[in-house]
């Protein structure tokens, strides 16, 4: 399969049952997606990577989703381009192991990644918060700890982008008064001359680059924070839209202002 690399924009270590697992953060179509290299959990677990290639190729959903992005905080070597899933789509990918068919010392790994599957599509469909209380008294101590590991590195971007949206809507109140006057003289007129047009490729780009260079200044004075999500996720609120491909063409320079104006409060 022959497509082009996926930049990231993050990329983090996650512990996982003692494994060290490296998450890429990319940009698709707008929004932010975590993707999960294939080719290092093929070497925990003792699978043959070409042959769990093959499989996730052949399968009608998996190869939907499947990308090359280029990871650079591997062990792997060599080539940084790395066969990866979305995490939504990992447990399924997962579940396709066999694991009668895995090298007995391997068995046993495999089948504590799948058990893990179970638990988090249960907690999907019904979620129940871990507390420290419910981890001491299950009888399933260790498997549970190296969940609870986790479900920490995922709670953490959580808490992140909570943190950021409630700093964002108190510095973005005060910039949000300098347009209410000039969008009430406006909206009307503009909304005659191009009701339904769109910005085009090119202003788009433009506002691409724009939030990455945000993302950027804000994670230089806070490098703790994912801020690239949290400028979308208050771009997308504020001017009603679910991609920066969709922002209207009349919005093109007051959204060009409204990024000005945040790194002006920074």
């Amino acid at each position: 399969m022959e497509q082009k690399a996926l930049t990231p924009i993050e990329e983090q270590k996650v512990d996982f049952y003692g494994d060290e697992i490296t998450t890429a953060l990319v940009e698709v179509e707008g929004q932010a997606v975590m993707y999960i290299p294939l080719r290092p959990i093929c070497e925990y677990l003792g699978l043959s990577w070409s042959g769990q290639r093959e499989r996730t190729i052949r399968d009608p959903v998996l190869s939907q989703e499947v990308k090359f992005v280029r990871v650079t905080r591997t062990n792997l070597g060599g080539n940084p381009e790395i066969l990866c899933l979305p995490v939504d789509f990992l447990n399924g990918w997962l579940f396709g192991i066999n694991a009668s068919r895995v090298k007995p010392e391997h068995q046993e790994k495999v089948i504590r990644y799948q058990r893990e599957c179970y638990r988090v599509l249960r907690e999907a469909f019904n979620p129940q918060p871990l507390t420290d209380l419910d981890l001491e008294q299950t009888q399933a101590t260790q498997a549970l700890e190296q969940i609870k590991a986790t479900g920490l590195a995922v709670a953490k971007l959580a808490e992140q982008q909570i943190e950021m949206e409630k700093r964002l809507t108190k510095r973005l109140n005060k910039a949000a008064q300098v347009f209410t006057s000039f969008d009430s003289r406006l909206g009307t007129l503009e909304h005659k001359l191009s009701p339904a047009a769109h910005v085009t490729e090119e202003q788009a780009e433009t506002i691409s680059s724009s939030v990455k260079a945000l993302a950027e200044f804000m994670t230089s004075k806070d490098p703790s924070k994912n801020h690239y999500q949290g400028i979308f996720a208050e771009l997308y609120r504020r001017f009603g839209v679910s991609s920066y491909k969709s922002i209207r063409i009349e919005h093109y320079e007051k959204v060009l202002q409204f990024l000005e104006d945040w790194r002006n409060l920074l």
